[in-house]
């Protein structure tokens, strides 16, 4: 049996669920792989709490369910402890980071908490996009030079594995053209649009599902689809991609009538993110609503569907999608990655 010491930073909608996860699968994964995931610290906004013994995930996540700090369980917990602070002082062989995305603060804290586990020579795997759209390659020259791995499957279309088809399954090929939903959120919206809902009552809708956030401007105006498109581009096609580089437009601008009026033209409008490989080996990325012909792959998506579609020389046209009712696809991208470091 390998036992993995992990760390976990964030326990939001898919820390929680990567604790109730591995609580769940645990004996699963020790039958069918011969390991054991130790959680030996976790953090959230308030504090941190950690046991070099092990502590239990289904404690974890109880905690947060009803609303507490981690930092507040008695003996393990340490009160408005930062997660840096644990980072460094506690011997760990893996970190999951799954705090909040932060574009606007130059993706802090998380990029310090994967630099410092990097450091340390830990293992990373994290959802988080921060720190791979303003730092992939720093980072991954760091994890080299550290002899560890950083994973981030998760940071792309929820559970959808669309990098590990994209640097996996495509290696040999060429990707000329890369077309993606990676944003549930903004699909979410445009079909109760299309439905006829009005735009406060489709927001309205999103929040109440859980969809959107307190500040929606983040996934409407298009750009946790550019992240994702900047993390697309520079782990697929190895081009080093910025986010300054993609040419945005978020869905604000359309209006119901536009969104109804497209469904009667057997048309529909989705959030679409793209790329193309120029000639000189240069790319061209855009993220706007565009009105799909209903056969396209990508028009058949739900409401809460994903997908990505590889223009590829010599394997053809990929295309996957994935249906995420509840955000435990993304969580569980962390145990995929984490099985592909160990097995």
């Amino acid at each position: 049996m390998k036992v993995i010491r992990v760390l976990l930073v964030g326990l939001g909608n898919l820390g929680r669920r990567f604790c109730d996860l591995i609580a769940n699968k645990g004996p699963e994964l020790e039958a069918r792989y011969g390991l054991c995931l130790l959680l030996v610290g976790v953090a959230d906004s308030r504090g941190c709490a950690s046991d070099p013994t092990g502590l239990n995930p289904a404690r974890i996540a109880a905690t947060k369910r009803l609303g507490k700090s981690v930092g507040d369980l008695p003996d393990v917990g340490r009160p408005g402890q930062p997660a840096a602070d644990l980072i460094a002082q506690t011997d760990a062989d893996l970190l999951c980071e799954a705090s909040p995305v932060n574009l606007s603060q130059g993706a802090e804290p998380g990029l310090t908490h994967v630099r410092m586990a990097l450091e340390r020579g830990m293992h990373v795997v994290t959802p988080n996009k921060g720190p791979l759209v303003l730092a992939y390659r720093k980072l991954h020259d760091l994890a080299a030079r550290r002899g560890v791995q950083l994973r981030f499957d998760g940071t792309v279309a929820g559970g959808l594995p669309a990098l590990y088809i994209g640097q996996r399954d495509l290696r040999g090929a060429t990707v000329y053209r890369i077309e993606a939903v990676p944003n549930l959120c903004t699909g979410y919206v445009l079909e109760l649009l299309a439905d006829g809902l009005s735009w406060d009552e489709a927001q309205a809708r999103a929040r109440e599902e859980g969809v959107l956030e307190a500040d929606p401007s983040f996934d409407l105006e298009g750009w946790d689809a550019a992240a994702k498109l900047v993390i697309l581009v520079n782990g697929v096609m190895n081009f080093p991609a910025r986010l300054e580089d993609v040419d945005r437009t978020g869905i604000t601008g359309l209006s119901g009538a536009d969104v109804v009026a497209a469904r009667r033209q057997g048309r529909v409008y989705k959030l679409l993110a793209t790329t193309d490989r120029r000639p000189d080996g240069s790319v061209i990325m855009r993220v706007a609503p565009t009105p799909l012909p209903g056969d396209h792959f990508l028009a058949h998506l739900g409401r809460k569907q994903m997908g990505v579609v590889y223009h590829t020389d010599i394997y053809g046209t990929i295309m996957a999608a994935i249906d995420e009712p509840t955000p435990l696809p993304s969580a569980a991208t962390m145990l995929r990655d984490i099985l592909d470091i160990y097995i």
